[in-house]
């Protein structure tokens, strides 16, 4: 049937509308849809292409266990049998920290996380590895000391703003705002309207801006402090604001005396007269702005976002129109795991705390490859591809050798996969309910639950389908009244008795998604449809005003009502209105002010001079910088991982500066040789003038095995896994110290 069925895209965290013809478990025909509230119609080439992810040739369908060098099919009783008693036994004997979980549903299904971090707390552990901890951590951290929750984040209002900047951020490709181009475009023709960027390489949104700082790789921390240090000489402090939002002001601000602008300028390689005039533009006008991986995985990746959050600060930016302001949502990002707190857990190695309750990937070979008694022994990856995904592959597949168990939950044959004792087949975002928690939009949000749109061949099952079998196998899941599966046909009724059970069972309360899914969940057909109304049924008394705001009248069955309204209504449903007169109050900070005193920055602040710069910048052994990963339209993560999708293209290359080029006597198109300390590949060159001098930049999602062959450069294989930030443990992809050579 030549249906238009309406569904959403997977491969970002835009999760932008498509509508979808379908034939059995194909996807045939995709285009925007102009329909939903969010994306109204706007699609990117990677949308365009999901049929490539959707009907993969390597597809798993069956659950398979590792015989020797091979996999056979088991049942699906069969692995989940041995699985949670090999759990068991290992935690038996080596103790909760022995057992780590990895995912938290990438881009387009998150409702895995749910399930799958209580299994792991069900097991004694917070040993949770996310992707968000692979880039992000450094910053949830500074925001947490300063607004209060590690979740809370403050986005650019796009739309209020007359001054938007876009530091170490390339939206025109990598959309990290919603339909970028369009918006991006338009904001450039409006009337005293302008855009910055801040970013060592001419990319596309450069080339669009009205203003472009391309300062020297890496010397991000010393322009923010050269532009603070002007901002306070200058007297251009929005003094009100400070007095009345800010804590901590006066205790920071003798750490700029002795900022020298000229000489941080000159190391950045920057005009001191062009950083005081585009100092003074931020500090006068509507200022929002959007940082990214250029500065989350550059040096001195926390450093930057607490220079960052002191910039917007001073100037007045924060919880105001036009300014970064916070969005609302349905549920937090993660939890606030505050480092302070007794309760949060450290690595056992590493000595990294919980940030927003995850781990950051880059240092979990190192938890798995020694020799301690509560050393890692058994993961469960869900979701994810740290073969591919994260930093130092050799590293990771030295340590996962190592492992007693590794049990990876998955869509197709990943190189994870590859390696470990079972894989457990899951269906994809196109064969089940779910949806994600990531959230842009300002004043209004949303929440979009993705439909199955085709048909499934083969065993696969929801993700939270495995967490919930195995919980009953290890009894976990706290007893619950037998007559609850019955009343879940009446859902006022189910939800009386629910809350009843709940209160007289506090304990049980933490176990919630997995009662919901072994009653409602039965009779929905979905556990993650049941984990849906079970936030539903809460969220409008959380936040009765943003409801309100949103058109509906507040009441006991307001979220049976916009649970009823998600199900037969497709691309999103509004279910929220921040109050945008007095964002600020979003803050949770005891005093309710923005605390910017951190005094375990200090040391590393004063760290941070042109002379001690300049020296850590040279390196005669590894003269060039690698910028591992680079957002373009040809790089979906691992997710797309046929190939045919970039048929004809120079998908992954090594890009360079023509006078690099002709200084190692590279052409266009010849193989070179790239190495770090991490180790070396041959890769094809293309030269290109965007590239600042002395950088190269390799695309990250390739090196992918599909079919027996090998597409494309792995970039992780370059990656140092010790090469992060001091703090967070953020790998600091965006400057490698290599060197390059003609193959």
């Amino acid at each position: 049937m030549n249906e238009w069925k309406k569904t959403s895209c997977v491969l970002c965290f835009n999760n932008c509308g498509i509508e979808v013809i379908t034939k059995g478990s194909r996807i045939v025909k995709v285009r925007g849809d102009r329909d939903n509230p969010r994306s109204q119609g706007y699609l990117c080439r990677k949308g365009a292409n999901i049929a490539y992810f959707q009907n993969n040739p390597e597809r798993l369908k069956f659950p398979l266990k590792r015989a020797g060098d091979r996999f056979e099919g088991v049942s699906w009783d069969s692995a989940l049998n041995e699985i949670a008693g090999r759990l068991k036994e290992i935690v038996k004997t080596h103790g909760p920290k022995s057992v780590a979980y990895m995912g938290g549903g990438g881009q387009g299904c998150h409702f895995e996380a749910a399930f799958g971090v209580r299994f792991l707390q069900g097991l004694g552990s917070k040993n949770h590895y996310s992707p968000l901890a692979q880039e992000l951590t450094g910053f949830f951290w500074a925001m947490g000391k300063a607004f209060g929750r590690q979740y809370l984040h403050a986005v650019p209002d796009i739309y209020g703003s007359d001054f938007l900047v876009f530091w170490g951020a390339n939206p025109l490709v990598s959309h990290d705002i919603p339909r970028a181009p369009l918006i991006l475009r338009n904001k450039k023709k409006e009337a005293g309207s302008i855009i910055a960027v801040v970013d060592p390489r001419a990319t596309e949104t450069a080339k669009l801006a009205d203003i472009h700082l391309q300062l020297r790789p890496g010397t991000d921390a010393l322009l923010f402090k050269a532009m603070i240090k002007t901002i306070l000489t200058e007297g251009l402090v929005a003094k009100e604001y400070l007095a009345s939002r800010v804590n901590g002001f006066e205790a920071i601000r003798g750490w700029f005396d002795d900022v020298d602008v000229e000489e941080n300028c000159r190391v950045c390689g920057l005009d001191p007269g062009a950083v005081r005039k585009f100092t003074r533009l931020f500090a006068a006008r509507k200022t929002s702005m959007r940082s990214d991986l250029g500065i989350l995985m550059g040096r001195h990746s926390t450093l930057n976002s607490y220079l960052e959050l002191l910039l917007l600060t001073l100037s007045g930016r924060i919880g105001v129109n036009g300014g970064n302001v916070f969005p609302g949502h349905l549920m937090p990002m993660g939890s606030h795991t505050p480092d302070d707190d007794p309760r949060t857990w450290k690595t056992v190695i590493t000595n990294v705390p919980l940030i927003m309750g995850v781990f950051p990937p880059n240092v979990l070979p190192e938890e798995i490859d020694n020799d301690h008694p509560e050393r890692i022994r058994a993961l469960i990856v869900s979701g994810s591809n740290p073969l591919r995904s994260y930093a130092d592959t050799t590293a990771y597949e030295k340590a996962f050798a190592r492992l007693d168990l590794l049990v990876t939950i998955e869509v197709a044959m990943t190189e994870t996969a590859v390696l470990s004792h079972f894989v457990l087949p899951a269906k994809s975002g196109y064969e089940k309910w779910d949806g994600t928690f990531f959230q842009w939009n300002y004043p209004e949000y949303y929440f979009d639950m993705r439909r199955p749109v085709v048909e499934q061949d083969g065993e696969q099952v929801e993700e939270s389908e495995i967490y919930v079998k195995l919980a009953e196998r290890l009894s976990m899941i706290p007893d619950f009244p037998p007559e609850l599966g019955a009343l879940a046909r009446d859902r006022a009724k189910y939800g009386a008795a629910l809350l009843e059970y709940l209160q007289s069972n506090p304990a049980a309360g933490p176990w919630l998604p997995y009662i919901l899914a072994k009653t409602l969940g039965k009779e929905l057909g979905s556990n993650n449809l049941a984990a849906l109304w079970g936030l539903l049924a809460r969220f409008p008394m959380m936040h009765a005003a943003d409801v309100a705001r949103a058109g509906y009248k507040v009441g006991p069955f307001t979220g049976e009502e916009i649970f009823r309204k998600i199900l037969t209504t497709s691309g999103g449903v509004k279910i929220g209105m921040v109050d945008t007169e007095n964002n600020i109050s979003a803050l949770k900070t005891p005093d309710k002010k923005i605390h910017i005193h951190f005094p375990e920055m200090e040391s590393w602040m004063k760290e941070v001079k042109p002379a001690a710069e300049e020296a850590a910048l040279s390196n005669k052994e590894y003269p060039l910088v690698l910028m591992a990963g680079n957002h373009m339209e040809m790089v979906a993560n691992t997710i797309m991982r046929d190939p045919a999708w970039n048929e004809s293209r120079r998908a992954c290359t090594m890009r360079l500066n023509p006078a690099d080029a002709a200084e190692l006597g590279i052409g266009d198109g010849e193989a070179a040789v790239i190495e770090t300390e991490a180790g070396s590949v041959t890769v094809e060159a293309e030269v290109v003038g965007s590239s600042y001098r002395g950088q190269v930049v390799i695309p990250h999602g390739f090196g992918l095995v599909h079919l027996k062959k090998v597409y494309g450069v792995n970039v992780n294989r370059l990656a140092p896994a010790k090469h992060r930030d001091r703090l967070a443990a953020t790998p600091l992809h965006r400057y490698i110290p290599c060197r390059v050579r003609k193959a």
